[in-house]
């Protein structure tokens, strides 16, 4: 399998980075519970102050997501503070596995794993990793030759197709970063938009995959082409005939 049913676990030897926070009212929905796309914006977080923490971390500040993968085993809830667990499951020297486990301090629990591609800040292509930046990775891993494969490889359906739902998704300033993309976590604003229609998915234990194809970027015209089948329910993001992002929601 491309992505395995149950994420890696913590790894016996080495200690994985470790910072929190209260989960705030602009984090939850209106059940209280902790949104996809918030939990994208504390992948991001933690990845920083994991950058502050480690050898070499200054010269490696350019990193892209390829893949995420959000397993919601028990939803966590406003007022309860977070501890966030970071550390490499599987690594190349350009691209690693993160894994993430996010605990709430009533018992919440989120499983995660991104797929990052690290580059270079000047040359804008992907770039080794230094020696002294991959030590720690490679101590808690034995998977040192990490490969890319989709997981998510089917084309969006026609719009006219049987139970396909197209819903504009219009681009704020906000969405935008500093390279003109938008933000990876903003994605997962739109997934959370379709999955308002199937909260039979995320009521219960529930695992979101997103993959990144092409970057959307201001002034581009979105739409969200959704089609439920049986449990599962995936999600294109489309420009035009482009597919920029996938994602699929299933009970787990």
């Amino acid at each position: 399998m491309v992505i395995p049913s149950v994420l890696p676990e913590r790894p016996p030897a080495g200690t994985p980075f470790e910072t929190g926070w209260p989960v705030r009212l602009a984090d939850t929905d209106g059940d209280q519970r902790l949104r996809l796309d918030a939990i994208a914006r504390y992948l991001q977080d933690i990845g920083f102050e994991h950058l502050d923490a480690v050898e070499d971390g200054e010269s490696h500040r350019g990193w892209v997501v390829r893949r995420t993968v959000i397993d919601v085993l028990k939803p966590i809830q406003f007022g309860e503070r977070v501890t966030l667990r970071r550390w490499c499951s599987g690594l190349s020297n350009r691209w690693c596995n993160m894994r993430v486990q996010i605990c709430g301090s009533s018992g919440g629990l989120v499983e995660t794993e991104a797929f990052l591609i690290h580059f270079g800040t000047e040359s804008g292509v992907p770039a080794r990793m230094s020696d002294r930046f991959m030590e720690p990775m490679l101590a808690s891993t034995t998977e040192h030759r990490l490969r890319w494969k989709a997981a998510l490889t089917d084309p969006p359906p026609t719009a006219d197709a049987t139970g396909v739902q197209v819903r504009p998704f219009p681009l704020r300033i906000t969405d935008i970063d500093m390279l003109d993309h938008v933000n990876n976590s903003v994605y997962l604003s739109g997934v959370e938009e379709v999955l308002a229609d199937h909260d039979d998915l995320k009521s219960g234990a529930h695992r979101a995959i997103i993959e990144y194809a092409k970057p959307l970027r201001s002034g581009d015209v979105v739409e969200l082409v959704a089609h439920r089948t049986g449990s599962a329910l995936d999600i294109w993001f489309a420009v035009g005939d482009e597919t920029h992002a996938v994602t699929r929601v299933l009970p787990i």
